[in-house]
């Protein structure tokens, strides 16, 4: 059996039941079920439509976002996400230039290589030698003045975690910033790339091995192997290029607001909802979700 799963915009909550009644009628579907009241409901399927990727496309240019997917299994035991443009709604490294006055010039790097038009650790590394010359405060300037989280998040990892699960941030940015977001986010550990700074100044260099699209898969496969689980009992979430092999690897790997080389790639897609919505694609309703961590 699969599940179809339909999800809106949380500040909108326009998810029509007529459209889902209507969907739920021509793919022959089970009852449906409703997670969030005008915001996400789900039904099942025996098997795959056929134009799944044609109504997913008029879903989108409604406001709704569409997932076809197995419904077995569906709850994971590991969240591995991404941070930049995940997590938080910025890049941190273009943040970073741009409170240097160079914000253009490595924002187009950024955009080209998380299309994966470009190499990322190549690219990684003529950023952050921009960067050359900064004071390491700099670091403390951008978190509190350009740095906003992706709603959800806080409960998308609490709920995970209160049934279970494991949470890491694997990022290809900065260990300066994923520490604090991780913590901020309650995630239980995380990896990411390191300034090399000398007398409080960045010297335009980052610690070797960078952290890129193989170390995530890395940390994908390391992690699992300590918790004892499979991949398929992992779900993963990313933006860019760099993220695609641990979306691959991952049970349930989502596009979140993804580059379109991205989107193109993986079989679950969330555009329009926040980081509640992977909580949505897990079966969970929002009366289930918890709101106030500890």
């Amino acid at each position: 059996m699969h599940v179809a799963t339909l999800i809106a915009s949380p500040d909108r909550r326009t998810l029509d039941p007529a459209l889902c009644d209507s969907l739920r009628n021509a793919w022959g579907g089970g009852d449906l079920q409703w997670l969030s009241p005008d915001e996400a409901a789900e039904f099942e399927l025996p098997e795959v439509p056929a134009n799944r990727w044609e109504v997913w496309e008029e879903c989108q240019r409604m406001g709704v976002d569409l997932a076809v997917q197995p419904a077995e299994g569906r709850r994971k035991r590991m969240l591995l996400a991404d941070m930049d443009s995940t997590l938080i709604r910025q890049e941190c490294i273009d943040e970073l230039a741009a409170e240097a006055g160079i914000g253009p010039q490595v924002a187009e790097i950024t955009a080209r290589a998380m299309n994966g038009e470009l190499e990322f650790e190549g690219a990684l590394r003529e950023r952050v030698a921009l960067l050359k010359g900064l004071p390491e405060s700099i670091v403390d300037t951008v978190l509190a003045n350009r740095i906003t989280y992706m709603p959800g998040g806080r409960v998308l990892v609490a709920t995970m975690k209160a049934h279970g699960a494991f949470a890491m941030l694997v990022s290809g940015g900065f260990t300066a910033f994923a520490a604090r977001v991780a913590a901020a986010l309650g995630f239980d550990a995380h990896r990411a790339n390191d300034l090399i700074v000398e007398d409080g100044t960045l010297t335009g260099r980052v610690a070797e091995p960078i952290l890129g699209r193989d170390a995530k898969v890395e940390a994908l496969e390391m992690q699992t192997g300590r918790l004892g689980i499979a991949k398929a009992d992992v779900l993963a979430v990313g933006d860019g290029a760099n993220d695609l092999g641990m979306l691959g690897l991952a049970g349930m790997g989502v596009a979140l607001h993804a580059k379109p080389t991205v989107q193109e790639k993986c079989e679950l897609r969330v555009n329009h909802g926040d980081l509640s919505a992977l909580l949505f694609l897990q079966g969970y309703a929002r009366d289930e979700f918890v709101t106030d961590p500890a």
